[in-house]
């Protein structure tokens, strides 16, 4: 592994997962993006994708943007990787397949349910080559039950979840989380899991099997309310008309226009909600029973004034409270570029800007340069230090 590749991290350390080698058999995000995390930390990921046509999440675009013939999401999630062409159905291809597993620390996989097993590929075939290996799978809704053989996709998770039902106001119907909560969440969790297998392997030798699926993280998402409902009486939730922004939380809990843009107001206690708003009797209700009205009374009385305004009044009384930001005023925000979470990489014809890792190690970010790979770009230079036979 090249160790200039972590210029922000190897100031300090070496990159935390240098020299582990991670098969990233996955498509699309939920696995895709576990192995980013790991390659952000030092690991050396090789995606094995199909020679014609590759991970499908190529062709999943975002917006028209077309980067190098790929999308802006395909190279947001498969930067400072290595790709190797493979055709599963090809025999000798995989004989190298089983040949790169014996020597790899990890393998990565989201196949539906039974796919893997007929290529060969299983957990247990996979430890009877290398007893070591840490092999970590992704599915929609887990191997048990009529959900398993249906496709595992974002939307379609979140639908069976629950958790949709938890957005928005009471007069709509159910509202999905516009970002892909199930796949993200997914990612974080099966890096998780393989780093505890990782630390279990150092100490015993042995290597495991780590699954998670859409479902499950989903409903560990909601682990706070769930466990609310299921010692409640199983009441559901009921969403505010207007301006609430948690389906359990009383009020002053909200998100209010001002009479510029808008405000967020946190937990607050009602008594110095009333003061400061200058809203006599507003404490003298019940935050829960009378949550829509209060929250209409406090709706009304910040689109009187600016979202700056109100902040000079309520940041100083301690008050927790935040401007609802866009992304350019995000970008902007002093904070935010303080955090140096944006970074450039490499494309085949030139750079992007994407995030960078969420964490910080010794007090530094871990960077790459380093830009997602054309099909089968590393092919070559891969065979012949894996000594891989492809005919």
């Amino acid at each position: 592994m090249n160790v200039n590749a972590f210029p922000a991290l190897c100031a300090a350390t070496d990159a935390p997962l240098e020299g582990l080698v991670v098969l990233d058999m996955a498509q699309f995000l939920a696995g895709p993006a576990a192995a980013l995390h790991l390659a952000d930390l030092g690991a050396r990921v090789i995606k094995i994708e199909r020679p014609d046509g590759g991970d499908l999440c190529r062709r999943m675009y975002l917006s028209d943007t077309d980067i190098d013939d790929d999308s802006t999401l395909f190279h947001a999630i498969n930067r400072n990787k290595q790709s190797i062409a493979l055709d599963l159905k090809n025999p000798r291809h995989i004989a190298a397949t089983r040949h790169l597993i014996a020597q790899a620390d990890v393998l990565i996989q989201n196949f539906r349910p039974g796919v893997i097993e007929r290529l060969g590929l299983g957990y247990d075939a996979v430890r009877e080559i290398n007893p070591g290996i840490v092999y970590a799978s992704i599915s929609g809704y887990g191997d048990a039950g009529p959900w398993a053989r249906l496709p595992g996709q974002d939307l379609l998770a979140q639908a069976r979840s629950g958790v949709m039902w938890l957005n928005g106001t009471s007069g709509h119907g159910p509202m999905p989380i516009g970002l892909s909560i199930a796949d993200m969440l997914a990612g974080h969790v099966l890096a998780k899991g393989i780093m505890a297998l990782l630390v279990r392997r150092g100490r015993t030798g042995t290597g495991g099997l780590v699954e998670t699926s859409l479902l499950e993280v989903l409903v560990d998402f909601q682990f706070e309310l769930l466990t609310t409902y299921l010692n409640d009486g199983n009441r559901m939730p009921q969403r505010a008309v207007a301006n609430g922004a948690n389906a359990y939380l009383s009020a002053p809990y909200g998100v209010y226009a001002t009479r510029d843009s808008y405000l967020a107001l946190a937990m607050t206690p009602l008594d110095t909600v009333e003061t400061l708003l200058e809203l006599p009797g507003l404490a003298g209700g019940d935050g829960f029973v009378d949550r829509d009205a209060m929250l209409a009374r406090i709706a009304t009385r910040l689109g009187e004034r600016t979202t700056a305004e109100w902040l000079a009044m309520l940041e100083p009384a301690g008050i927790w409270c935040a401007p609802v930001l866009d992304w350019p005023a995000l970008l902007e925000a002093e904070s935010f570029r303080a955090l140096n979470m944006l970074q450039s990489i490499g494309t085949r014809s030139g750079t992007i800007r994407t995030t960078a890792s969420p964490l910080r190690i010794d007090g530094a970010r871990p960077l790459s340069a380093e830009g997602a790979p054309g099909i089968g770009q590393h092919t070559d230079a891969i065979r012949q230090e894996f000594g891989l036979d492809l005919g």
